[in-house]
């Protein structure tokens, strides 16, 4: 088990802006000691930096990383557990969301790979250690745009029949839904938490690449969306309250415990969705 002594340890993707920067700055503001992952090391510096000044905490690094690249995780990975020999939570939180399809350097679309495919590699690679904490846990961050997807898309993942508007990005957040809860379904006696999340429509540069009239709608409705802060607040709470360990395996909508819809609730599609990744990630679960 982890060391008591020593502040608790969270990595966060996507640290750099929005709820993963305003989450990271929490985390700090708490004496947890902060790897912040983000893809570009000039806006990933800037980011620590802001973290440090606003939570007038040190205890906050950088780790590059690129989920685009099965290679990149793998060296993120192998990068964070040089630099420490605990983890107590990972969150999940970097998303991707663009208005034309391509392919990342490992021939998937780069929506998927990015929203689903690298984190699931990502928590595969980290997971012996994460299960050192006596209390470790997995946030992933959902979106409740998933309602928008009737059934996850198991013969075409890459999108190459079916692509259009926001509905791939909705896939992507059903695959995090699924994949949480065949994770806590496999991991759930070793000791792990694991929960799913919407954290609610937050104002930040993320939609920038949603189609032009959804651009258009949230701009109109900007006063309504909530700000970075209050869109971590769910995943920090997941994250650091006891209680919550009660509801692993579940999904919030935002600080709700929420039955999610049937697509979301389906062990079929988790498993083979389970399945698919592995194979395409070459992800191993020592503790499955």
């Amino acid at each position: 088990m982890t060391n008591q002594t020593t502040p608790p340890v969270v990595l966060i993707t996507g640290a750099n802006s929005g709820i993963g920067l305003a989450a990271a700055t929490e985390f700090a503001r708490r004496g947890w000691h902060v790897f912040a992952a983000a893809r570009s090391p000039e806006r990933g510096q800037a980011a620590v930096s802001q973290i440090q000044k606003d939570s007038d905490s040190i205890a906050v690094e950088l780790l590059e990383l690129d989920l685009a690249s099965f290679a990149s995780v793998r060296r993120a990975a192998e990068e964070l557990l040089e630099r420490t020999n605990r983890l107590d939570v990972l969150v999940n939180n970097a998303g991707l969301t663009l208005n034309e399809r391509k392919l990342t350097v490992d021939g998937h679309e780069t929506m998927m790979q990015t929203n689903h495919f690298s984190h699931v590699l990502l928590t595969s690679l980290l997971l012996p250690t994460l299960l050192e904490s006596d209390d470790a846990r997995v946030v992933n961050v959902s979106s409740r745009v998933y309602e928008r997807v009737e059934a996850m898309p198991l013969d075409d993942l890459n999108f190459e029949h079916r692509w259009g508007g926001i509905w791939p990005y909705c896939v992507t957040k059903l695959a995090n839904i699924l994949f949480t809860n065949e994770l806590d379904r496999r991991t759930h006696d070793s000791g792990l938490a694991t929960f799913s999340v919407h954290p609610g429509v937050v104002a930040s540069g993320f939609q920038k690449n949603f189609p032009a009239p959804l651009r258009a709608a949230l701009r109109v409705a900007r006063s309504l969306l909530r700000s970075p802060e209050q869109g971590a607040a769910p995943v920090v709470e997941l994250a650091t309250n006891p209680a919550r360990r009660a509801d692993a395996g579940a999904y919030f909508d935002r600080h709700t415990l929420t039955t999610p819809q049937p697509q979301a609730s389906d062990r079929q599609a988790a498993e083979r969705l389970w399945e698919f990744t592995n194979e395409v990630t070459g992800a191993e679960w020592p503790a499955s």
